[in-house]
């Protein structure tokens, strides 16, 4: 099972200087920063997916500069990431059309021919179809009952494109594999589509429109298309939200799944926020330690602004809970004593309230118990990544994006490792049924 990493610009600054929390001036942003692979050392997954929606043009406006854009098509998707170097060229590259940057119109903005094309111009290993998300859900939906007007619309798009796209890659003898997209309102009718999508030719399928859904759901319709194909098509999973339980998915024969998951909680989950590798194949999470810049978080400076604090008396506290955190992962600060400096200065922005008029609050107690958790545990210490290793207990610190990207890059190893360990206890797993078998077929 591949671990496809959903890419959007995910670069941080190798000179980023953590004291002075700033960049050098001479920086240029994406020539002088380093994507995870760059700044690891190896290759935190098994390929990368760019979604044409992210790269942008004059119909979709992207997260890409129209010099970035102009420079991805010229030099092409695995320069453009700087995958091209020898050790990197074994990755795959997914490209999608990016369908959530396109809900709300009433059709694609890109052609079957045009994806062909950029895909294969591109250097692409892999393409999507072109699809049309659906969201109406009926985990109920036995074969291909109900559907809104919209929901069958948009079925009928997608299956159109799928059935050009594929005409359209031996057409022009594309070097990419391409992938059919399936949408569905119901398990039924996204079974309905994936035969249909195998009667086209295709050989490898995408399952979309599974963000919304909760893990239950997508089991349902994973059982639905895997009695509709043949058990030699392969499966992937488009913007797997469920990463963490993916242990559960392994009875469905998944041979890849993309998801930005492991980074994405480094900053936007409220707890989960650091990865370790847990207890046999679990992972275990960490709640990250907020720091804010007291002059640029729009919370804190209401408060200034009402008058709850001055603007110097929250830069102090923010310089006091920075500098006992680092104090604390030298060993010359005990732990009680930078929890409270970190409290103090996580009350105005959690309660807007003076420390000393909330400590005994409900929700800065519950903060108080996973931050002791995580300054106890010092996880940061017993991560061996490069990224731990040069930033030490900056990783943990909740704080601007050259922090939080790291430790969703940091998280992002861990996440490959605990998939490793996990294809590992099913390949042992397959080998002790084996020998079961046929030690019962001697006997």
């Amino acid at each position: 099972m591949k671990f496809i990493f959903a890419d959007s610009l995910d670069y941080v600054d190798p000179a980023f200087d953590f004291i002075a929390d700033r960049s050098p001036a001479e920086r240029q942003p994406y020539w002088d920063d380093a994507y995870p692979h760059e700044i690891l050392g190896y290759a935190p997954y098994d390929g990368v997916l760019v979604s044409r929606g992210i790269v942008g043009d004059h119909r979709v406006k992207g997260k890409y500069t129209a010099s970035q854009a102009r420079r991805f098509g010229l030099v092409g998707v695995r320069k453009f990431l700087r995958l091209d170097k020898p050790e990197f060229t074994h990755l795959d590259i997914f490209g999608d059309c990016g369908a959530f940057t396109y809900v709300n119109e009433e059709y694609p903005p890109y052609t079957p021919a045009e994806m062909a094309e950029f895909y294969d111009e591109c250097g692409f290993t892999h393409g999507c179809s072109v699809d049309h998300v659906i969201f109406d859900f009926d985990p109920a939906g036995v074969g291909m009952q109900g559907g809104v007007a919209d929901a069958r619309r948009r079925f009928d798009i997608t299956l159109e494109n799928a059935d050009h796209f594929q005409r359209e890659a031996e057409h022009i003898g594309a070097s990419f594999t391409p992938l059919g997209v399936v949408q569905g309102w119901s398990p039924g009718s996204m079974a309905e589509a994936a035969r249909r999508l195998v009667t086209m030719g295709y050989e490898y399928l995408a399952i979309g429109g599974m963000v919304p859904l909760k893990s239950p759901e997508i089991k349902i319709c994973l059982e639905a298309i895997r009695a509709a194909v043949p058990a030699s098509t392969k499966l992937h999973i488009l913007g797997f939200a469920k990463a963490d339980d993916i242990d559960s998915f392994h009875g469905y024969d998944i041979a890849s799944f993309d998801t930005t998951s492991p980074l994405i909680r480094a900053f936007k989950d409220a707890k989960k926020n650091y990865y370790l590798p847990g207890d046999g194949l679990a992972l275990r999470y960490f709640t990250s330690i907020r720091v804010p810049q007291a002059i640029e978080n729009p919370r804190l400076q209401r408060s200034v602004k009402r008058g709850m604090f001055r603007a110097e008396d929250l830069v102090r506290m923010e310089g006091a809970a920075l500098g006992s955190l680092r104090a604390f992962d030298r060993g010359e600060a005990d732990l009680e004593e930078t929890l409270h400096s970190v409290l103090v200065y996580s009350a105005p922005l959690f309660e807007e309230k003076p420390y000393e008029d909330c400590k005994n609050s409900p929700a800065l107690l519950q903060l108080a118990k996973r931050y002791r958790e995580t300054l106890s545990e010092r996880p940061w210490q017993q991560c061996p990544c490069s990224i731990c290793a040069a930033t030490s207990v900056e990783v943990i610190i909740f704080r601007g994006s050259n922090r939080n990207k790291r430790r969703g890059i940091h998280n992002l190893a861990v996440y490959k490792n605990h998939i490793e360990r996990l294809d590992l206890k099913r390949a042992v797993n397959r080998t002790d049924e084996i020998s079961r078998r046929l030690c019962a077929a001697e006997s």
